[in-house]
């Protein structure tokens, strides 16, 4: 009997802190529309966009963004080089299947990795790397390291001084 009310008890935590996670995907943006703002924008910038794929659904997508904007060292290298979306797609409930077959076409069929997963994109809109999230991860959350070095060595400084 105890056994099962630590578990049940476990189970409502757990649902809790996943309903808590700011929902960051916005399900009725155009997500091509979306990519070519971030595009333009990067390239007025100098920096280069990285499209995190994914979905409110998937809470793995809701730790990750939640992950690099607390961090304040993480938070400053995105800032500083990157222009930063949240692509909406759902695998199981697209609204617009044609529109979302032409996105992931797009971004040379990143869902192949799982979600999130992360497109790099330089200034002119060109996939220069598709980053498979489970190498961030470690336990039930991310990796500050990885994360990082991830970011730091996609940014236009890294890519463009080789």
């Amino acid at each position: 009997m105890k056994k099962t009310i630590i578990i049940a008890l476990l189970a409502i935590i757990s649902l809790s802190a996943n309903a808590q996670l700011k929902k960051v995907y916005d399900e009725t943006i155009n997500p091509m529309e979306q990519i070519d703002n971030a595009v333009t924008q990067a390239s007025e910038q100098g920096k280069f966009v990285i499209c995190q794929v994914g979905g409110n659904w998937c809470p793995w997508c809701l730790k990750f963004a939640d992950f690099i904007t607390t961090d304040e060292e993480i938070a400053k290298v995105v800032d500083d080089n990157f222009v930063y979306i949240h692509v909406n797609y759902n695998p199981r409930n697209s609204n617009d299947e044609t529109r979302d077959k032409a996105m992931l076409k797009r971004l040379n069929n990143p869902g192949r990795f799982g979600y999130p997963v992360f497109v790099v994109l330089d200034a002119k809109g060109n996939v220069l790397h598709i980053q498979d999230s489970s190498f961030l991860e470690e336990g039930k959350g991310y990796n500050k390291e990885k994360v990082l070095r991830f970011f730091n060595n996609w940014t236009p400084k890294a890519v463009n001084d080789q």
